[in-house]
């Protein structure tokens, strides 16, 4: 199901991805897109969504660009957020779909979304977070069935990363508990 969310700055699409070859994805929770999650004309991006996703409960553990390989985290889901530069990110896993992210967008991929960077332009600054008392992994391999089991009992966030009370993980997420 793939769905568009009008916000305060912007928008966000969301939909889910099925399993792809070694990469599991996340059938059940959708990854989101938010465009312009923070107007990207002036101030310091970085801090800006630093301080956003820590006020959000999902405090930020860095600051550089995306692996330019096939990935995925099965111990934590992750938010990315643009601060410089725009990329073009494969999602789901080789042969997935690219989506072009520019500064101020902010990418939610749920634990299990393949992810890895295709190409960039200009000085590509990211910030990555997730959600208080997860620590992620990087797999580039197929899962075992109970590694699958335990990505898929992952804890929900209490808040959205971007939009708090609101937003896919509060409408979509929690519905699915």
């Amino acid at each position: 199901m793939r769905y568009e969310r009008q916000i305060e700055r912007g928008y966000y699409e969301a939909f889910t991805l099925a399993p792809r070859d070694w990469v599991p994805n996340n059938s059940k929770l959708a990854l989101a897109i938010y465009r312009t999650a923070i107007p990207g004309a002036g101030g310091d991006l970085v801090a800006e969504f630093e301080a956003l996703f820590e006020h959000n409960q999902w405090p930020p553990q860095w600051r550089d660009g995306i692996f330019d390989y096939h990935h995925f985290h099965s111990t934590a889901h992750e938010v990315l957020g643009v601060a410089s530069g725009s990329a073009d990110v494969i999602i789901g896993g080789p042969g997935g779909c690219v989506v072009t992210l520019h500064p101020g967008d902010a990418l939610l991929l749920p634990a299990g979304t393949g992810h890895c960077l295709q190409a960039f332009n200009g000085n590509l600054r990211v910030v990555g977070a997730y959600p208080a008392g997860q620590q992620w992994d990087i797999r580039r391999d197929k899962l075992t069935p109970e590694e699958l089991a335990a990505m898929e009992s992952l804890p929900f966030p209490p808040s959205d990363p971007v939009l708090g009370e609101r937003g896919p993980v509060i409408e979509q997420w929690l519905g699915m508990a």
